[in-house]
């Protein structure tokens, strides 16, 4: 077995949903997800497929993210994999709940719009992933006024009231 690490690129000004599931219906699903759940937002998506043919199943209202969402799906390599890329102004707080409830999905590694590295490990047989590498580390631990700051970002976002 080799352990290796896959940064992944996301598109500036996006957001990216990571997860497993176990069914190639799950292309079309979180394609539907997506339409019920932010219509009109600009996304794509790339499924890899784990058995029989084995493709990137793709999904999505725009070509440049499919495209994005591609190249995450070929550079991770491992089967049963999603890379569901956001465009500027969909968030994943807007449909997580609805992917996490999709029948087929299995789990969800990460939701975020910050760097991004998959740890990855390679066999014989395929790849998978053993969890990611979201942004940075602490640098500390917040004052009144991050706090403050932080709680004022929700309110502002219309998360809090």
């Amino acid at each position: 077995m080799e352990l290796d690490i896959v940064q992944l690129s996301i598109p500036e000004g996006c957001n990216i949903v990571v997860g497993q599931s176990h069914f190639i219906k799950t292309a079309e699903d979180i394609a539907e997800i997506m339409a019920n759940s932010v219509p009109g937002a600009k996304y794509g998506l790339a499924f890899n497929e784990a058995s029989g043919v084995c493709l990137v199943r793709t999904e999505g209202s725009e070509p440049a993210l499919v495209e994005s969402a591609v190249a995450c799906a070929l550079a991770v390599g491992a089967g049963h994999t999603f890379y569901l890329v956001l465009g500027p102004g969909a968030y994943p707080i807007n449909v997580l709940d609805r992917i996490k409830a999709c029948p087929e999905v299995c789990r969800i590694f990460c939701a975020t719009a910050n760097p991004l590295q998959v740890v990855r490990a390679k066999s014989e047989q395929g790849a998978g992933i053993l969890g990611v590498i979201d942004g940075s580390s602490p640098l500390g631990v917040e004052s009144a006024v991050d706090k403050a700051d932080r709680r004022g970002l929700l309110r502002r976002f219309g998360y809090k009231f």
